[in-house]
Parts: structure tokens; C-alpha cells; sequence
């Protein structure tokens, strides 16, 4: 299980030629709540933009994302999906359980990186509550509704 804020930054590494082909800026996310690739920035002048979908990546490590080759790399097509960070982005959104009740705002997701699955979230309350309560991790098993304003889950107990 990896967070997203671990995994950006991270260097796409080429298997076959050690080569690395760019770095881990941000996740495509689902609207069913299911990572579905990475965006990877080619580090060439140019920073294009590519998406890695996650059954192409050979491994997620601590130190780097390893594919077997560079051709996994997909152009990014104009898409309805989520980002965590870019177009139609989900940091920030609020989350509330089905019950109505407010739990705050989205500030990173757990996820299971071979499957894609969102597991858990982590949340905050604005600075000086995470300063004194400390940031929330709320679990799940259900994929959550995720709308324009709000995202909607069904929290463990």
C-alpha cells in the first residue's frame, strides 16, 4: 500500500536499458474511486506529458516506478478522469460519508499499487488542526461517488 504523495517525484526507470524515462507528476483516478495510470513527465527540454497505466508498470519501488519499456508510455487523450493534483482535481475536495456528516478536506489517498484500489484517505482539517489533532486516515472498501463538489464514501468502522 503506497500513498500518493510517495510515489510523486518518483523516477520511470526502463528495465531493458536502465534509461530513466521521466518522473511520476501526478495519478489519473477513476470517477469510481480506482487509480487507473500515472502521468509521467518526460524529462527531455520539452516536458511532455504520458500516461503509465498501471498494469504496464513491472514494479513500484521505494526508489523509482520500473516498466519494462518505454513504448508502455500512452500520449494523454483529453479524458473525464480525476487527478490528484491537475485537470479536474480532487486535493482539497470535501469528503462526506453517506450519512452527511463532513470528515474534511482530501489531502492524499492510499492505494494498492498492482491493483489500483483506493483503500484509504487522508484528510485534513485545516493547519492548525493537523498541528494539534494531527491529519486523519479514514479507511474504505466500497468505492466512493465522487462529484463536482464533494466525494462521497463509505467509511470502516
Amino acid at each position: 500500500m503506497r500513498t500518493f504523495s510517495l510515489l510523486k517525484g518518483l523516477p520511470v526507470i526502463e528495465i531493458k536499458s536502465g534509461t530513466k524515462i521521466g518522473e511520476v507528476f501526478d495519478i489519473s483516478i477513476s470517477g469510481y474511486g480506482v487509480v487507473k495510470g500515472l502521468f509521467v513527465r518526460k524529462s527531455a527540454l520539452l516536458k511532455k506529458t504520458f500516461l503509465l497505466d498501471v498494469k504496464d508498470v513491472a514494479s513500484f519501488g521505494w526508489d523509482g516506478v520500473m516498466v519494462e519499456d518505454q513504448t508502455v508510455l500512452q500520449p494523454i487523450k483529453k479524458t473525464e478522469d480525476y487527478t490528484f493534483e491537475s485537470q479536474n482535481r480532487l486535493t482539497g475536495k470535501i469528503i462526506m460519508t453517506r450519512e452527511g456528516e463532513r470528515l474534511g478536506l482530501l489531502e492524499d489517498v492510499y492505494f494498492q499499487e498492482e491493483m489500483g484500489t483506493i483503500v484509504g484517505y487522508e484528510l485534513s482539517d485545516g493547519f492548525f488542526s493537523d498541528m494539534l489533532e494531527g491529519k486523519r486516515v479514514i479507511k474504505t472498501e466500497v468505492p466512493p461517488a465522487i462529484g463536482k463538489d464533494a466525494i462521497i464514501v463509505n467509511i470502516n468502522e
